[in-house]
C-alpha cells in the first residue's frame, strides 16, 4: 500500500475548502460528520492504572512484562478511597469526561471504580473477565472491555496462569458467563497469527453471548515485533479477520479500515508509530519534541500510575517498537480527519470508522443499545 509521508500535511485552507465542498454535495454525509464532531468534543480521555494487583499473569502482558507494577506506591485502604474520589473530582474539574481504568485488574478494587463513576461522565473498565462487575451499585453506565488473547485454546494457554504460576482453564468461559447479555460489555479480542483458525468460532461465541467484540493485534507471543509487511501469515490473518467481520457485522464493532491498519501498521498516508501516536501523555517531559512535530494528540491526554499522581509515558508500556494497541491506533485514525478529505468516498470511510469506534462504548449514542 503506497503511503504519503506524514510531513505532507493538508493545509488549513485545503481542509476548509474540502469540507465546504462535501457539505454542498453530500448533505447527509455532512450531517453525520457534524454529529460525530459534536459528540467527540464531549469526550476527553485520561487513562488511569487503578491497581497493581491482578488475579492472573498473562503471557505477553506488557504491564508486568515491563515492570510497570514497580517503583510506585498504590493507594490503598480507606485513605485510598478518599484519594481516588478526590483524584476523580480533580480530573472532572479539569475537563476530563472519560476515564479508562486499567490495572492490574480494576474489578479487584470496585470502590475505586465507583469513585470515578461519581464524578466522571464516561467510565470504561478494562478487565480480564474473571470477576463480574455488578449491574447496579453505581456501575449501571460503565463500559466494560473484556480481554481475549488469541482465541480458542490459545486464550487459556496465554492467560490461564495464576500469580503463583499454576495454570487453570476456562477463563474465556468464565468471562462469557459473567457478562452474558450484558450490553455494557465488549470483548477486546487480541488477534494473533497463531490463532487465525480460531477467529470465527471465538466471535460466534461472543455473538451468541449477546455481546460486541472489537479486534486488536499482537504478534506471536515471545517475539519482539509484529509480522513484517510481506508475511503470508499476516495476510491470512487479515483476510480472515475481514471475512469474519463481514459475516458478523452486528457483533464486530471494528471497521475494516481500522482492522487493516491494526494488522499492517499502515494507513493510506503513513505508518503508525511514536511520531504520530495520539495517546502520549502531554505532561510527560520526554514528549517535548513529539508534541512539537505538528502531529495531533488527544487534547489533555494523560496516563496515571496507581499512586494516582505519577504521569506515565503513554496509554500502554512506552515500548513503541511494533506497538499496535487498539486504542492508540484508533485514536490516531480519529484525529487524522484531514487525510480523509480527498474525496466524499474517503470521508465516508472516516465517518463510518468513527461511528464504529464509538459503537463499542455503552455510554455512547452510537452504541446499539442507545436510546
Amino acid at each position: 500500500m503506497p503511503t504519503v509521508p506524514v510531513e505532507v500535511r493538508p493545509t488549513a485552507r485545503y481542509i476548509r475548502d474540502r469540507l465546504r465542498d462535501i457539505r454542498a454535495t453530500d448533505p447527509e454525509l455532512a450531517r453525520r460528520l457534524q454529529c460525530l464532531q459534536r459528540f467527540s468534543r464531549t469526550v476527553r480521555t485520561n487513562v488511569v492504572f487503578l491497581t497493581k494487583a491482578c488475579n492472573i499473569r498473562c503471557e505477553g502482558c506488557w504491564y508486568f512484562g515491563h515492570q510497570m507494577d514497580q517503583g510506585v506506591t498504590e493507594v490503598s485502604g480507606e485513605g485510598g478511597q478518599d484519594t481516588a474520589d478526590a483524584f476523580a473530582r480533580q480530573l472532572a474539574d479539569s475537563g476530563i469526561s472519560h476515564a479508562m481504568l486499567l490495572g492490574g485488574e480494576p474489578t479487584l478494587v470496585p470502590d475505586r471504580i465507583r469513585a470515578f463513576t461519581r464524578h466522571i461522565e464516561y467510565v470504561t473498565v478494562v478487565t480480564n473477565g474473571l470477576r463480574p462487575l455488578p449491574r447496579d451499585e453505581g456501575f449501571e453506565r460503565v463500559n466494560i472491555a473484556v480481554s481475549v488473547f488469541g482465541g480458542g485454546p490459545l486464550d487459556d494457554q496465554l492467560r490461564g496462569i495464576r500469580p503463583n504460576g499454576t495454570r487453570f482453564s476456562g477463563l474465556f468461559d468464565s468471562a462469557l458467563s459473567n457478562y452474558r447479555d450484558d450490553p455494557r460489555a465488549v470483548f477486546i479480542y487480541a488477534l494473533s497469527e497463531d490463532g487465525t483458525d480460531y477467529i470465527e468460532k471465538t466471535v460466534h461465541r461472543i455473538h451468541d453471548n449477546g455481546n460486541q467484540v472489537t479486534f486488536s493485534f499482537y504478534s506471536a507471543y515471545g517475539t519482539d515485533t509484529p509480522l513484517p509487511p510481506e508475511s503470508d501469515r499476516r495476510d491470512a490473518l487479515l483476510a480472515e479477520a475481514l471475512r469474519v467481520r463481514q459475516q458478523y457485522p452486528g457483533t464486530v464493532a471494528s471497521h475494516p479500515y481500522y482492522i487493516r491498519t491494526a494488522i499492517t501498521g499502515r494507513s493510506h498516508w503513513a505508518e503508525f508509530g511514536y511520531d504520530v501516536c495520539a495517546t502520549v501523555s502531554e505532561r510527560y517531559p520526554a514528549h517535548a519534541d513529539r508534541l512539537a512535530n505538528g502531529n495531533p494528540v488527544l487534547p489533555g491526554f494523560a496516563a496515571y500510575r496507581p499512586d494516582l499522581e505519577t504521569v506515565q509515558f503513554c496509554c500502554t508500556s512506552g515500548d513503541c517498537g511494533g506497538c499496535r494497541d487498539s486504542q492508540a491506533v484508533q485514536s490516531w485514525l480519529l484525529v487524522s480527519l484531514p487525510y480523509f478529505l480527498d474525496s466524499p468516498a474517503r470521508l465516508r470511510e472516516w465517518v463510518e470508522l468513527a461511528e464504529c469506534f464509538y459503537r463499542q462504548y455503552y455510554w455512547s449514542p452510537y452504541h446499539p443499545g442507545a436510546a
